[in-house]
């Protein structure tokens, strides 16, 4: 049975200091598009060959398309023409990365003081920076988390102003408070249970950090002093309450497979096997379990704009929960996976979310998740999409494995 969980004191430390081959297959795909030869040759007032440009996105549309009619229709372009291109434009393109083709993306933030600067985190101790609001990204390192023989995994990041927190396995804490222009190691107590899954800014010097056997840490003195929100582990926890009718309980491993917070401090966690789930609100001493409401096993859950749930299962199957907040009652949502398991979902807004899952799988919801039709960008991506990351409503990603970075395009 795991030990209670205690609240850890921790000592100081030491402060440290070409266009794309994707806009070149979309000009390709368009020539060969009947609607652009009618676009270019229909009777239509002609507009100016100069395109006016009020977007990256729009610039490629209208680049695209100009350069098919200059070439046909000796250097004018419709109107008509413009408009129907860039329906046929996807949702995300693709970003190339500089780092090895093994790498899996694992979280992604911008910093709020400014948007444009960002990082992303992976396996094989991958930090990797954006200037230019994630256009381009470039290696970054940080000196305190390579000065020993560990190869990190750095799992999760966050802000809240300027300061921001960067967590990992083996146990590593980073801490900025310059927006991530230097990051400062703090360490970490030894006898942590489990491994950091992630970390939440929520405050100045302030943060909440969860690791995958259920410990909840608080601090608000820059991580040199964390208290436990809850008093034990799950393992602990499922112990003390296998006769309470959890189905599968008694099999429990010990770890979440995945865990999600709420923007009001509510957290969903699925166990390892998939077999049920638990949650926890702030206050309550122990993460409570729950049945799974449906017959495959839960690949992983979340919080849906509304504060409902969505649920996914392996296979490929989606559910919503009734109504808000915390329950067991769901209901399915029928989905075209194409067989293949969906991974995660994220919300652009109340209305509009997206689903990533195997094999480059992307389904898209306009009405809340009632209905989800399939996005055909990355149909050609051979990998898996595990999170799909919205940082505001017009800026977001999805992140895969092989270095895939999939970046909305608005």
């Amino acid at each position: 049975m795991a030990s209670a969980i205690s609240d850890l004191t921790i000592p100081s430390t030491l402060i440290l200091t070409s266009p794309s081959s994707l806009h070149r297959r979309r000009l390709l795909r368009l020539a060969a598009r009947s609607s652009i030869h009618r676009a270019c040759f229909k009777e239509s007032t002609p507009v100016p060959v100069e395109p006016v440009v009020s977007g990256r996105r729009e610039f490629v549309a209208q680049t695209a398309l100009l350069s098919l009619c200059v070439s046909a229709a000796g250097g004018v372009v419709t109107r008509e023409g413009k408009a129907e291109e860039q329906q046929l434009l996807a949702d995300w393109e693709r970003v190339y990365l500089p780092i090895d083709p093994g790498v899996v993306l694992l979280d992604i933030a911008f910093v709020p003081e400014d948007p444009k600067h960002g990082f992303i985190l992976g396996t094989r101790q991958t930090i990797l920076e954006t200037k230019d609001g994630g256009y381009t990204w470039a290696p970054r390192s940080v000196p305190s988390a390579e000065d020993e023989d560990f190869n990190y995994r750095f799992n999760s990041i966050s802000f809240m102003g300027k300061e921001g927190w960067i967590v990992g396995k083996p146990a590593i804490l980073l801490y900025t408070s310059d927006g991530g222009d230097t990051w400062e190691r703090i360490p970490l107590s030894s006898q942590l249970p489990g491994d950091i899954v992630y970390i939440k800014a929520t405050g100045e010097k302030s943060s909440e950090m969860v690791t995958d056997q259920g410990a909840i840490y608080v601090t608000s003195n820059k991580g040199y002093n964390w208290k436990a929100a809850v008093q034990e582990t799950v393992s602990a926890t499922l112990n003390r309450t296998v006769s309470s009718g959890i189905s599968g309980a008694s099999y429990y491993t010990g770890t979440f497979n995945t865990v999600n917070r709420s923007p009001d401090g509510r957290y969903v966690a699925v166990s390892s096997r998939g077999n049920f789930y638990m949650t926890w609100e702030p206050g309550q001493p122990y993460w409570q379990p729950h049945n799974r409401a449906v017959a495959r096993r839960i690949q992983n859950m979340g919080w849906r704009a509304d504060g409902g749930l969505w649920l996914l299962v392996r296979g490929g199957g989606l559910y919503l929960s009734k109504g808000t907040g915390i329950t067991e009652d769901f209901e399915e949502v029928p989905v075209q996976s194409r067989g293949f398991g969906l991974l995660d979902v994220g919300f652009r807004s109340q209305e509009e979310a997206w689903a990533a899952g195997g094999s480059g799988v992307l389904l898209r919801t306009t009405n809340g998740g009632k209905t989800w039709t399939r996005d055909k960008a990355a149909d050609n991506i051979a990998a898996n999409l595990y999170s799909v990351k919205f940082i505001d409503d017009k800026t977001g990603f999805v992140l895969g494995n092989d270095g895939v970075l999939l970046r909305y395009l608005g």
